[in-house]
């Protein structure tokens, strides 16, 4: 079978295309088209010859969040190679699990999730039908702990019986903190062995109008936010509101905590974020997230239901919206406006400094949030002020909302039994 393949690439992409490094590492802004390349580039890879017995890992730390974003897009690339003809060329399963192969070459795709040590050894027990394990994609890189990579790593090994195919890792992501782990392994540190790229939207000849103004909205109400989002830049340690935050595995057992609650900020264009939280001896867990975009109010509901999100808990909301939180209050939930007053922010933010926040690993947008939310920059005099940029900062709503109640109760090991049924 033969086709000809006439596809556009973003020139910001050609040396990473053409790299054979163990290391491509795609830095970049949102919409800079990093994610669509790799897709394509792989698409096209695994469909030729050359490289037959070449087999790709797909991997974000949640598995389940591959259908939307990964699997989506390497589907896409297929059409966009083939058109019409791709059942000619590629087999596509959905069901019971991911899976694509390439017709022509018999190489395969899968993909898989790295949120637990049952995860982690599944990936290690990978094999193929034909050929072996030669290319990973990480992507949302920055989701992963530097022990997840190495997992991965270790699993490029061996000799390679076709002399076209050698081993490649591919990391794909929008920078985070500048103390991020992947700045330090891969851009910080430079060897044979690892080709860097860094690309933003305005590199992509391929971007709406509409999305170039959304950006320069935000560049005008968050100015540093958009030089990582906008520009694919290190998050800056500077103004930073939390620093006092870890993301690690934790037993997510009620029984375990001194208290257990939900906090929750209404949102449409921008995010509506529901948080479970958890506090002992003082300091607060993020146990799980809901974090959605342009879903109203009973689409969010019906996704905390099935997700099964307890209704047993006392739930926060903004008091702002009165209408929605009546919505999920006759959907069964606990939920009740948070209490506002003078300074309520400054006064919620200065209590959760004083204790540690622990968030899992699947909370990723709560790490993302709070490793950029930053108090507002007043340009004249390049100094702080004493208030929040109001921008990106769903989560952290739903953290000081949630948590707002024990700020307010003074919660401690004496007097964690007598509140627990207030705050179940």
């Amino acid at each position: 079978m033969v086709k000809t393949i006439k596809l556009q690439f973003n020139p910001a992409f050609k040396h990473i295309n053409r790299s054979k490094h163990r290391y491509r590492v795609l830095k970049g802004s949102a919409g800079s088209g990093k994610s669509v390349n790799t897709a394509q580039d792989y698409i096209l890879k695994l469909s030729d010859m050359r490289y037959k017995g070449a087999n790709l890992l797909v991997v974000r730390k949640i598995d389940a969040s591959n259908k939307d974003s990964t699997f989506a897009e390497l589907q896409a690339a297929i059409h966009r190679v083939y058109g019409e003809d791709w059942p000619m060329y590629w087999a596509i399963r959905s069901a019971p699990s991911l899976y694509l192969e390439s017709k022509v070459t018999g190489n395969a795709i899968i993909f898989r999730g790295m949120k637990d040590a049952n995860e982690r050894e599944k990936v290690k027990s990978i094999n193929f039908a034909r050929g072996k394990l030669t290319w990973i994609w990480v992507e949302e890189a920055t989701e992963l702990m530097e022990s997840d990579l190495d997992i991965l790593d270790d699993r490029l090994r061996g000799r390679l019986g076709n002399e076209n195919l050698y081993y490649q890792i591919t990391l794909t992501f929008n920078p985070v903190s500048a103390t991020h782990w992947i700045k330090r392994k891969f851009f910080d540190y430079q060897d044979d062995d690892i080709v860097t790229c860094s690309s933003t939207y305005l590199q992509n000849r391929f971007i709406d109008e509409a999305y170039h103004r959304r950006m320069m909205r935000r560049k005008e109400q968050d100015p540093e936010g958009y030089m990582v989002y906008g520009l694919g830049e290190w998050g800056e340690l500077g103004g930073l509101i939390f620093k006092n935050y870890e993301v690690k595995e934790f037993d997510r057992s009620f029984d375990r905590f001194d208290a257990v609650g939900s906090g929750q900020d209404f949102g449409f264009n921008h995010a509506n974020a529901l948080l479970l939280l958890g506090m002992k001896d003082g300091n607060i867990y993020v146990l799980r997230e809901l974090y959605e975009h342009e879903k109203d109010t009973e689409d969010v509901i019906k996704l905390a239901e099935r997700g099964e999100w307890p209704k047993n808990l006392l739930m926060i909301c903004d008091s702002a919206e009165p209408d929605r939180i009546s919505m999920w209050q006759k959907a069964g939930y606990k939920a009740t406006g948070v209490k506002k007053g003078p300074d309520s922010v400054k006064a919620q933010i200065d209590w959760l400094k004083q204790r540690e926040i622990y968030i899992h690993p699947e909370c990723q947008n709560t790490y993302k949030e709070i490793s950029q939310w930053k108090w507002a920059k007043d340009n004249k005099t390049n100094t702080y002020k004493d208030e929040p940029v109001n921008f990106f900062d769903d989560a952290m709503a739903a953290l000081r909302y949630g948590t707002d109640a024990w700020r307010r109760q003074s919660l401690t090991t004496n007097t964690k039994r007598k509140n627990r049924q207030l705050l179940f």
